[in-house]
């Protein structure tokens, strides 16, 4: 049968401010099942639910139906990636003025979605946006909006601080593809997910072209999600360090503007190294070595796609400068300066 046979037509008619929650699932299996339960009791409902499953080995989509009759289901025939796939769920989402992307292992309270969107309604300055994410044992922060360094590190701001850390809501560079909301006909306008990058970084990737554009993020404090993260592929995982550790030299290459490119380069050749030689005292000599020479192989391809993104940059280089994380050891201790 042919996925689009698969995509279920009971279309809901959208709201005034309209949102569809896309979901892209790859052997998800309870956690699937948990994240569409917290969708299902929330205050606010999506006006659509598009379910994307890449080829897993343990879906079934008749169970999925059954249910959550409200989900629209489109089964791919293999795993097309991360990016691909919410790149196709957007597509289908034509009626709507805003798109979630929600990882299967990221679970919503009830008012997430209605808090979300109040956010983003307060702040329409602001084309996309971040929300709390805790983890899963309950005392601690799996992040509160994501923060570009300019060496090309990026990672989730107060991450593994206190659950009770109370940030206040406001402006931040990036949000976490886990549970992410942005205004659909930006998510367009920058070319959506880089299918290149199939997944890890492709959110850090939009996220940059979208601020190049000169839109901005918001952090929203009282939407939440509990995010497990890595639970899909496990944590420091072959997979995981492969993709990531190749694309965050694409993402560096294709977004970082002039002069900054080349005044931070040095700082981005040092935290490459420094990623190497974490890798090999963690034994992974052969998958951190292969990351980079296929980084280093795609560099042609990168710096031809520069040229188009940055051909399009509509914001001061020097304001963006200004929303970056800078210090030399910040990479390294995961905060800001």
């Amino acid at each position: 049968m042919s996925e689009a046979a698969l995509v279920n037509k009971r279309i809901k008619p959208v709201s005034q401010t309209s949102v569809g929650v896309i979901i892209v699932n790859y052997n998800g299996g309870e956690r699937l099942e948990a994240c569409l339960s917290a969708l299902k009791q929330q205050t606010r409902q999506p006006d659509r639910i598009i379910l994307v499953d890449n080829n897993s080995r343990d879906f079934v989509a008749d169970n999925i139906q059954k249910n959550f009759p409200d989900v629209e289901i489109v089964a791919l025939e293999k795993n097309i990636g991360f990016a691909a796939a919410n790149n196709k769920a957007v597509d289908l989402l034509a009626s709507v003025e805003y798109v979630v992307l929600l990882n299967p292992d990221a679970y919503a309270k009830p008012d997430w979605l209605e808090k979300y969107l109040a956010g983003a309604s307060a702040h329409p300055e602001c084309s996309f946006f971040a929300c709390r994410m805790l983890s899963t044992d309950g005392e601690s922060l799996d992040g509160t909006g994501d923060v570009y360094h300019v060496s090309g590190a990026s990672w989730r701001r107060d991450y593994g601080n206190p659950a009770d850390r109370r940030r206040q809501s406001g402006e931040i560079f990036l949000s976490s593809g886990a549970a992410a909301l942005f205004k659909r006909d930006v998510y367009l306008e920058a070319g959506g997910l880089n299918e290149d990058f199939f997944c890890y970084m492709e959110d850090v990737d939009l996220g940059f072209r979208i601020q190049l554009l000169g839109y901005r993020c918001f952090y929203i404090s009282d939407a939440v999600v509990i995010h497990e993260g890595s639970a899909l592929v496990g944590q420091h995982s072959d997979f995981q360090v492969y993709h990531g550790h190749r694309n965050l030299v694409w993402v560096y290459v294709m977004n970082m503007p002039s002069p900054w490119i080349w005044v931070y380069l040095p700082q981005h050749l040092l935290y490459n190294v420094a990623s190497i030689l974490l890798y090999i005292f963690r034994a992974k000599t052969a998958v951190i070595l292969r990351a980079k020479y296929d980084a280093i192989k795609g560099l042609a391809r990168a710096w031809r796609q520069r040229g188009l993104i940055q051909a399009r940059l509509r914001v001061s280089t020097k304001e963006l400068r200004g929303k970056l994380s800078h210090g030399l050891l910040a990479p390294y201790l995961y905060r800001d300066e």
